[in-house]
């Protein structure tokens, strides 16, 4: 006998619809019908009990009647009251069997119609005081509840191979798989009405439909693995214990298996050749499993799109079952479209930016062959500007054709503008820099498109700061931006205490989530004032005096790592350089050089081994000629954690920070992770030296351990350090928190 099945998604299991098919050689349809397996009535079309024209003269005339006068109604009414009270009207509609009969029309009385009017209208109403006023008993108790709660024990025979062969008692059975068998356990315990209520229910009835509702579901799990002659037996029993509980017992019969015949697409040509087939996972000999057919359609679905066919659908499949051999025959329809080329922007809704600026933002041209991939990334730069609410792109065919006859796709971009304004605020702590707050207003779009303008404040117990900064992000190039920034600053370290004035304008071609870059870039230059107090040396006291420094620093990075925030294999290497003059008691030109690198290496699946070194080199002045907030540090979070923020380093006779010229820093993580937490354990060294040449000795080690918690936007991470060879002054626990990881 030759089926046609389709397959109906149910939870976890894709169960198939079952249809009596035509003759092998009819054209198959599948059947729309409900989840259960129904057979079409072989006997065709029924004859009707009554023919659609004595139906008609039977259904009584809906014309309006015209109302009776209000005599005629007067007297209608005295004849009704001249009939008697309600119980003698019902003793003569007992009594003459006609008066029941026009009741209701019916000649034929089996049983009597109620009567016209109830007798108990004739009754006086009780007194007042004999109504119960008390308010009604309290809901049954949870105790007594479960006392007369009904309690069942679950069994499903037939999930092994031993018990199917043993129930089904067919010398043809094919062997079922044992892996098929755990599959069909584990969706069903995971779904089962019967095993969600615990052993127990209300009432017998609401056993007998969790267990009809467990048949159901086991039907559609098997036939969902290919077992589309599969039954399901419910019986119970009272047992025999004194708490009488229901056995209930679901016996499996799988029947046969089906596999996988010949495979067919009903499809134009496509470019290459076997783009759809390759693109298809089962084979023939595979067994008919719903999930696998529907994952290998969806695939079908993905791959023409990124492929060159942006209109491509996948029509309805057809499988043609023999039981007999116990093979299915496959055909999937596809409807490619045309291939395509990228055409040119639209945009329609409330655009935060034209159509010239989203072209700005797509990784691909005019003219090259249309990739969904290209799309879904356009959409995402799209959303990551910040200045739309809700954003699509569409394909949509184009005007005209490419030179070589390929037709050009559009993009249809709907956006609708966001609100551009933002206030945010911040609070944190850190060791050696205390509490900081900062708050911020920005307008993300005041000088379209992506023209920003931003507002900010610093209160902190060692920092305070105002800046004011003019942005454009994409600037003529996606994630190329460019800022002009002033600020004033006020800082108050150990180090140093300093009054500063900063203007800066920087470009920078950065790495996003969205786009991970292998090499990135920046360059600005920048003018400060700042009047800090300093140590002499020479004489051994603080002076203030008033620094002027012109720099024109600049960054290439090269990065190779798996991800952003959370690296968990690669390297990347990072040189910054910063040519610089002090213009204060005399020109000084000076560079600043700092080098890192970091390396990830996963050990398995939840460890991995993270390193970072970092050197660095102040060369062409000397160190009380640079102002102390030019100078290098060592301690803090990013650097040697343990020790407070720029507390590693040479200090004064009052053993405060002096900074220098010259540092080397080291560290090793071991990072495991668990579901969304993680513990990390670390080990951080490193120093700054007077020289401008690390001399890679006198290292400060700090230990510690930490915890992480990751988000759809990075680990958060808080670690705990502590100095080896701990000093006077230095704190014997650091605590650092921040989000992503700490190199």
């Amino acid at each position: 006998m030759i089926r046609s099945i389709a397959f109906l998604y149910l939870g976890c299991a894709a169960a198939p619809l079952l249809a009596q098919n035509p003759p092998a050689s009819a054209v198959s349809t599948p059947v729309p019908v409900a989840p259960a397996a129904v057979e079409a009535d072989p006997t065709g079309p029924r004859t009707p009990i009554i023919t659609d024209t004595e139906f008609d003269e039977a259904i009584p005339s809906l014309d309006d009647a015209p109302l009776e006068s209000i005599d005629e109604w007067t007297a209608a009414q005295e004849s009704r009251e001249e009939g008697g009270s309600a119980q003698e009207q019902a003793k003569q509609t007992a009594a003459d069997p006609a008066i029941a009969a026009v009741q209701d029309n019916d000649a034929v009385e089996l049983l009597p119609d109620a009567p016209v009017t109830d007798p108990l209208l004739d009754d006086p109403l009780p007194p007042i005081e004999s109504f119960d006023a008390e308010p009604p008993p309290e809901p049954t108790q949870v105790a007594e509840r479960e006392a007369s709660a009904v309690r069942y024990v679950v069994r499903v025979d037939g999930l092994d191979a031993a018990k199917t062969a043993e129930i089904a008692k067919d010398a043809d059975a094919v062997p079922i798989e044992a892996e098929a068998w755990r599959d069909v356990r584990s969706r069903f315990n995971d779904l089962s009405s019967l095993d969600d209520g615990d052993g127990r229910a209300d009432s017998r009835a609401e056993v007998g439909q969790r267990a009809r509702a467990d048949r159901q579901l086991l039907l559609d799990i098997l036939n969902g693995l290919g077992f589309f002659d599969a039954d399901v037996r419910v019986t119970s029993e009272v047992a025999t214990t004194p708490d009488g509980a229901i056995n209930v017992v679901l016996t499996v019969i799988p029947g046969r298996r089906y596999y996988l015949g010949q495979i067919a697409f009903t499809a134009p040509v496509v470019q290459p050749a076997d783009l759809i087939s390759s693109s298809f996972v089962p084979k023939t000999g595979d067994a008919i499993v719903a999930d696998v057919m529907l994952a290998a359609e969806a695939n079908i679905s993905v791959t023409l799109p990124r492929n060159g066919y942006p209109f491509a659908t996948v029509g309805q499949r057809d499988i043609l079952l023999d039981s007999d051999t116990g093979v299915g025959d496959y055909t999937l329809p596809v409807e490619t479209g045309a291939r395509s080329y990228f055409g040119q922007l639209r945009t329609e809704g409330t655009p935060a930016f034209g159509a010239d600026h989203v072209a700005i933002l797509r990784r691909f041209k005019t003219g090259d062959l249309y990739d969904s991939r290209k799309v879904d990334d356009l959409r995402a730069a799209l959303i990551a500007t910040g200045l739309l609410s809700t954003v699509s792109i569409e394909a949509v065919p184009g005007e005209g054709v490419a030179p070589d006859g390929t037709p050009y796709a559009d993009l249809l971009v709907r956006q609708e503008a966001a609100p551009p304004r933002t206030l945010a605020a911040s609070a944190g702590y850190g060791t050696g820099q205390g509490f900081r707050a900062e708050g911020s207003w920005t307008h993300r779009n005041l000088f379209p498109p992506e023209g920003s303008l931003r507002v900010a404040g610093v209160l902190g117990t060692q920092e305070q700061a105002a800046s004011v900064a003019f942005a454009r992000a994409n600037a003529g190039r996606r994630d190329r931006n460019f800022e002009i920034s002033l600020s004033a600053l006020h800082s108050t370290y150990d180090a140093f205490e300093a009054y500063t004035g900063r203007l800066a304008a920087t470009m920078a071609f950065v790495s996003t989530p969205i786009w991970q870059k292998k090499f990135t870039w920046s360059v600005g230059a920048e003018i400060l004032a700042t009047s800090e107090d300093t140590f002499e040396v020479a004489r051994a006291i603080r002076d203030r005096r008033i620094y002027y420094v012109a720099a024109l620093p600049g960054q290439v990075g090269f990065d190779r790592s798996n991800d952003l925030l959370d690296p968990v294999r690669g390297y990347r290497v990072n040189l910054r350089v910063s040519p610089e003059a002090s213009l204060g008691s005399g020109k000084q030109i000076y560079a600043r050089v700092i080098l890192d690198g970091s390396y990830y290496y996963p050990v398995n699946d939840s460890m991995v081994v993270a390193a970072r070194a970092r050197v660095g080199t102040i060369s062409g002045i000397a160190r009380d000629n640079l102002a102390p907030s030019r100078r290098f540090y060592g301690g803090g979070g990013g650097s040697v954690r343990g020790f407070g923020y720029l507390q590693l380093g040479p200090k004064d006779i009052n053993n405060d920070p002096i900074g220098g010229r010259s540092l080397n820093e080291f560290a090793l993580e071991g990072r495991y992770r668990f579901g969304n937490f993680g513990v990390v354990g670390f080990v951080d060294a490193g120093q700054t030296y007077e020289s401008s040449k690390p001399k890679f000795n006198d290292w400060r080690v700090g230990v510690g351990i930490g915890g992480r918690f990751y988000t759809n936007f990075g680990p958060v991470r808080l670690d705990l350090a502590t100095p080896l060879n701990r000093q006077q002054g230095e704190p014997k626990i650091s605590v650092y928190v921040s989000i992503g990881q700490a190199f």
